[in-house]
């Protein structure tokens, strides 16, 4: 079948294999709970959600693969999702690539997407795939800033740091997921562009680095990252509205 009359079909990956610091010690941030359920089954609904959307490939802390498996069998999620678990590695880099390593040869496209945004509407994924299906190699969901942004020298933590300048806050946005992405041009960056330390923490700046051009499309203020306590009660927040008002 040539590329021309190739199908698409999409796939999500969900890196949640991080431990989630900043939350406070207890289970990793994937499996911290939202309004009774893991945040993880949050954001693996949200991807199921989109009709586009045929597998979902979770990448799951290696020691929790099997929990994780367990959970998902227990919660209810669309039967035309397909379901599939994958033990993540030590960076966030090598669980993204582990989750396209796992994805079946008749993927087009794959969408990131932050286990830690269990609260982005249908709406914004369904725009991701729909860029990336109307030829954008690259998609990412994003905001204006709301504050002004300072570049500084970094210091130690607590210690005043000098100001070396103010970027146009018109020309910046803030980055949400799910990202979205031809399958193809996600694993030639993931193959040629090599990240030192922790890895890359954003696949659309890595495809950047290969010189293709990213597009950004108008992300949504409910698809925020759960990183910090007060995230939790902002996010129990919103879950509780849309329970009221949309049975949830």
């Amino acid at each position: 079948m040539s590329d021309v009359t190739r199908p698409h079909r999409t796939a999500a990956v969900i890196p949640a294999a991080g431990r989630g610091v900043r939350l406070g010690p207890g289970a990793p941030k994937a499996l911290r709970a939202l309004g009774g359920t893991p945040m993880l089954i949050h954001a693996v609904r949200a991807m199921a959600r989109s009709r586009a959307v045929s597998l979902v490939v979770v990448v799951a802390p290696p020691a929790e693969a099997a929990e994780v498996r367990l959970l998902l069998g227990e919660h209810a999620l669309p039967d035309r999702t397909e379901l599939l678990v994958v033990p993540g590695g030590e960076t966030r880099q090598e669980s993204v690539r582990a989750g396209l390593d796992a994805l079946p040869a008749d993927v087009t496209s794959v969408l990131i997407h932050d286990a830690a945004r269990p609260l982005v509407p249908v709406d914004t994924v369904d725009s991701v795939i729909e860029a990336v299906r109307d030829g954008a190699p690259a998609v990412v969901p994003a905001l204006p800033l709301a504050d002004t942004v300072k570049e500084v020298e970094p210091g130690k933590p607590g210690e005043p740091e000098p100001v070396l300048g103010t970027p146009e806050r018109a020309r910046l946005r803030a980055v949400q997921t799910p990202q979205g992405f031809d399958l193809a041009t996600l694993l030639r960056a993931h193959a040629e562009i090599a990240v030192d330390g922790e890895g890359a923490t954003d696949d659309a700046g890595m495809v950047e680095r290969l010189g293709v051009t990213v597009v950004v499309i108008p992300g949504h203020e409910e698809a925020f990252k759960v990183t910090r306590p007060l995230d939790l009660v902002l996010a129990e927040a919103v879950l509780a509205r849309r329970r009221a008002t949309d049975g949830y």
